[in-house]
């Protein structure tokens, strides 16, 4: 059973909270765009997650924001979905495959929608999802407000999503829940000769059963020579005695995003993942004590990359030990080498070991919430060297 949808006014407060960035960066708007895999941004300020077709959210500094999507389809889900009220539909929002409409409905562009919520062209006008942000998209935004400049906006969005509020917490916790389950489940088939996808259907068909909308990323299980990849898919590989497993699995739950993630072996496993598997336990249980409230995000980068070092792994590694996450599966935070923010009280993280030697890799991956004075895991099982 799914809890009730956020009320309309935990929308409100995001964007009334977007708008005080915006003021105080002296931006006149911010233009979001969405699609059904990047669905985070739209998604998040207006609870509308769409597909076939795409998305686009105006947010003034002042007054009404507008949600744009393509073709009478869209409207009408829009309309159901979405935690505002001010829908309009945008041609070119709509699936590249549209068909010819029976039902007429008016159509608008950016230049209408501006010409009805601003008193004067606006001059500075934020992008989030600037690096996705489409070409034909940009070309009609700069017709609407021709001379303004545009900027990258993502960090404004951030600084709004960063700190979850109460009313957000049931949702993320119930992601968890579902992904640690599935996690289980996928544990209980497991064993030598059973296909790769085969378990990972296990874990994505028990997270739907108990009431996951998606997935925040494909889910997958590798062995063997895959695992040296950071990202994968399951195969119709047969999963060994003796070699190195990675199980991966996320729920999507009303627009939160769960992980874990868990490397283990049917008996021994050879002597380098052997060894990257207890220097993953390490690098989790110095990750598990260094976040907390009040410390700076590159201080515990250092931590964990002196950890690398003393094992010779720093050459293979990615980024840092952690990332922010919540509507999106990675939502900015970083704990990186020069990250300079610091850690606050609600902040949403997934602690991201990922490991490799260059021939064998692992991942484990467990999300963590922080509180006034250190931080509430969200997920644990078999937090451990699992050698079954």
């Amino acid at each position: 059973m799914r809890l009730e949808k956020l009320p309309d006014s935990e929308y409100a407060g995001r964007i009334n909270r977007l708008q005080g960035q915006l003021r105080d960066n002296g931006l006149d708007a911010l233009v979001a765009y969405s699609s059904e895999c990047e669905s985070g941004v739209v998604r998040y300020f207006t609870g509308f997650w769409p597909f076939f077709d795409f998305t686009s959210l105006i947010v003034p500094a002042q007054g009404e924001a507008v949600l744009l999507t393509g073709g009478p389809e869209s409207f009408d889900f829009a309309q159901r979905d979405s935690g505002i009220a001010n829908i309009r539909i945008h041609p070119l929002l709509v699936e590249t495959s549209a068909p010819e409409w029976i039902r007429s409905e008016s159509e608008e562009n950016y230049s209408t929608v501006f010409r009805d919520i601003f008193s004067r062209t606006p001059r500075k006008i934020g992008i989030s999802n600037w690096n996705i942000f489409p070409r034909i998209l940009f070309d009609d935004l700069k017709n609407a407000a021709p001379g303004a400049s545009f900027v990258p906006a993502d960090q404004l969005v951030l600084n709004v999503q960063n700190i979850k509020t109460q009313a957000e917490i049931p949702y993320i916790e119930k992601a968890y829940e579902i992904s640690e389950k599935a996690m289980i489940k996928a544990f209980e088939a497991a064993r030598p000769g059973k296909k790769e996808w085969e378990l990972e259907a296990v874990g994505t068909s028990t997270m739907l059963l108990l009431g996951a909308e998606g997935f925040p990323y494909p889910s997958w299980v590798c062995s063997g020579d895959d695992t040296r990849l950071s990202l994968c898919r399951s195969t119709g590989k047969a999963i060994n005695k003796n070699e190195l497993v990675q199980f991966s699995f996320g729920a999507k739950y009303m627009g939160y995003c769960g992980n874990i993630c868990r490397p283990f072996s049917f008996g021994r496993p050879p002597e380098n993942a052997h060894r990257l598997m207890n220097i993953g336990m390490e690098a989790v249980e110095y990750a598990l004590g260094a976040i907390k409230p009040g410390v700076r995000a590159s201080k515990v980068f250092k931590g964990y990359y002196d950890i690398l070092s003393r094992y010779n792994l720093e050459e293979f590694a990615l980024y840092g030990p952690a990332h922010g996450t919540g509507n999106s599966e990675v939502e900015g935070l970083w704990l990186s080498r020069n990250a300079e923010f610091m850690i606050q009280p609600n902040m949403l993280f997934n602690i991201d070991i990922w490991l490799s030697d260059g021939k064998t890799g692992l991942r484990y991956e467990d999300g963590i919430m922080t509180t006034e004075d250190g931080i509430k895991e969200l997920t644990s099982y078999r937090r451990e060297v699992i050698i079954l």
